[in-house]
């Protein structure tokens, strides 16, 4: 047999998504007992047109929420969805058994959004451009 092949790519791939998320959740499952990985997704929807509009993706697993995804398009800012949106999140989370919520955000965009709604820094990387970082945020739920 000869050896496994490294590639690096800048496309989407579902496929492998599909297969790195099934290997993992197996691993995970026989570690744990169980697998409750799931998606986690939050939407504004425009009422007539359906078109989603912003809103929040992320998952659950483990009694541990992920918040991946979060944006709302600059008309709607400080219209109070942003906070509705959130907290939508993190009820969804509770409902699924979840105990902590954690995601990260970067200085020129939202941390005192998060920590205005409860959410804690817990570490700061720097990050480009030149003076920005990325803020890791938890919350327990």
């Amino acid at each position: 047999m000869s050896a496994p092949r490294i590639e690096v790519s800048d496309q989407p791939n579902p496929d492998a998504e599909r297969i790195l998320g099934n290997g993992l959740a197996a691993f995970n499952e026989a570690a744990t007992g169980y697998n409750d990985r799931q998606p986690l997704t939050v939407l504004i929807k425009d009422p007539d047109t359906q078109q989603t509009l912003g809103g929040i993706t992320g998952k659950s697993t483990l009694g541990m929420a992920f918040l991946d995804l979060f944006h709302l398009p600059e008309a709607l800012r400080g219209s109070g969805l942003g906070g509705q949106l959130l907290q939508a999140f993190e009820d969804e989370a509770r409902r699924r058994g979840c105990h902590h919520a954690v995601l990260y955000t970067l200085s020129f965009q939202a941390p005192g959004f998060y920590e205005k709604h409860g959410w804690v820094r817990f570490g700061e990387i720097p990050c480009e451009p030149d003076g920005s970082s990325r803020v890791f945020l938890s919350k327990v739920l």
